[in-house]
């Protein structure tokens, strides 16, 4: 029997793997590998985060084909001197794997499948990630799209899900040599990671089982509810997507399996925020220098803030004075998440009252985020400072007391997260300083101030954005 490599990258599952797939029907045996090659992603090598949840995906994943009678092999370095020690040990013939977007990672595997076939061995990759790759969709005019709703309008005219594919019966597989996972290093040197698994599980287990709770629960009411931080209105399977441990047409067909005329509109909402997250990969795709600089050249000359360190530090350790974001920045610590809206009100605060440059915000959320994904990272950072595409207009600048007051209405998750704040009056709990004597008597330690007065610094934001203009 031929043998083959299974390159296991973004894709750690064995149900609906495409290339996994393909290389069982070929009939061949497979070497199911992981290679550790940070170094190949470029500026963006994943963060701290990012690893932690790795190192359970791969555990995950080698105890999946142990029970079929195979193993992980694990190696690290440079991938293709890796993959040729694999084969030369194993005598494959062929290597398949599902394809990455990363603009640093995309011409590496072009040059691998290059350098594979040259040698006569059989190199196929595979779409699965993605509902639809980032060249399908075209504007009329054959260019990529830069709003939304027409991408997502086109994608749907296009809508056909994969057919759903279970785990292999069994996947015996030859011996070959395998690192420890330890050596990996994935676990951060700063233990501050404990936290996270009591909210979460990484592996395709815990991506289907977050799949099911979500259907169970938070679906019904899920467009009136995602906007809420302070109950589980979401999903909760970004991670497990940005890992490859579900694939999006597996939720895409089992949501569809869930229609009625009660939950239409729920479900073509979580639809729809799938549809973002095309859009995202659509967008670096074509414009891959938007991980680093701005889309909107406009946003070249605007005159950002010069970093202050100690400005900076406030924020990411969630000690500006304004609780709905210090809630948000200690839940992205304690929990390696943070409730989307909330996303959105700490980059505006970062980005228009502080008047720092989004990059600050975005290598923050890429080292502490366990869904940390540099398409949906870049993409959101640019649209909150208005730097992107379909972005929010830089002089729409979010108030987060406001804002608090709108989604947070009884201040349950400032509560939760700042519960030295908790002892205080509602209405004080969204803008304490207001309150500074109620505030020095049950939360001393918290800031008396906001680092910045909401008032001055969006003046400040948008005078700088007209003087850009």
């Amino acid at each position: 029997m031929s043998t083959a490599i299974v390159w296991f990258r973004r894709d750690l599952r064995l149900r609906d793997n495409p290339a996994l797939q393909a290389a069982i029907e070929a009939g061949h045996q497979i070497v199911p590998l992981y290679i550790h090659a940070p170094a190949e992603e470029g500026a963006w090598a994943p963060g701290a985060a990012s690893n932690t949840w790795l190192q359970r995906s791969l555990q995950g994943l080698d105890a999946q084909l142990r029970g079929l009678g195979s193993a992980l092999v694990l190696r690290a370095g440079d991938s293709m001197a890796q993959l040729q020690a694999v084969i030369a040990e194993s005598g494959a013939e062929a290597v398949y794997w599902n394809r990455k977007y990363e603009p640093a990672t995309q011409p590496r595997d072009a040059a691998i499948k290059r350098g594979l076939r040259e040698q006569g061995l059989l190199a196929e990759s595979h779409n699965g990630y993605l509902l639809f790759e980032p060249w399908e969709l075209a504007t009329q005019q054959g260019g990529p799209y830069k709003v939304f709703t027409p991408f997502w309008r086109n994608a749907l005219t296009r809508w056909h899900l994969p057919a759903l594919r279970d785990v292999p019966s069994a996947l015996p597989s030859p011996t070959v040599a395998s690192l420890p996972l330890e050596a990996l290093q994935l676990q951060p040197a700063l233990d501050w990671d404990s936290g996270f698994w009591a909210h979460w599980q990484p592996g395709e287990a815990g991506a289907l089982e977050a799949l099911e709770v979500f259907c169970d629960g938070a679906l019904n009411g899920y467009r009136e509810q995602r906007d809420l931080p302070d109950r589980t209105g979401t999903s909760l399977l970004s991670p497990h997507l940005h890992f490859g441990e579900i694939a999006p047409w597996r939720i895409a067909h089992v949501l569809e399996g869930l229609r009625s005329a009660g939950r239409d509109a729920d479900i073509d909402g979580y639809l729809r925020q799938l549809g973002w997250r095309e859009f995202s990969w659509h967008l670096l795709h074509h414009f891959p220098q938007t991980s680093d600089h701005n889309l909107n050249p406009r946003f070249e000359h605007f005159a950002w803030a010069q970093p202050q360190a100690a400005l900076l530090q406030a924020w990411q350790q969630g000690r500006t004075g304004i609780p709905i974001i210090d809630a948000g920045m200690r839940e992205l610590w304690a929990t390696g998440y943070m409730h989307n809206r909330v996303r959105m009100l700490v980059g505006s605060f970062l980005c228009k009252h502080l008047r720092m440059h989004w990059l600050h915000g975005a290598r923050w959320f890429w080292d502490t985020l366990v869904d940390a994904d540099l398409a949906n990272n870049s993409m959101g950072w640019q649209w909150i400072a208005g730097t992107g595409a379909d972005a929010a207009p830089y002089f729409r600048v979010f108030n987060p007391v406001t804002q608090a007051q709108k989604f947070d209405p009884q201040a349950r998750y400032i509560s939760r997260w700042v519960p030295e704040l908790a002892a205080l009056p509602l209405k004080a709990r969204f803008a304490p300083w207001q309150w500074p004597q109620l505030l020095a008597a049950h939360a001393p330690g918290y800031p008396s101030q906001p680092l910045v007065d909401l008032g001055e610094g969006r003046e400040a934001a948008l005078a700088a954005y007209h003087r850009c203009r």
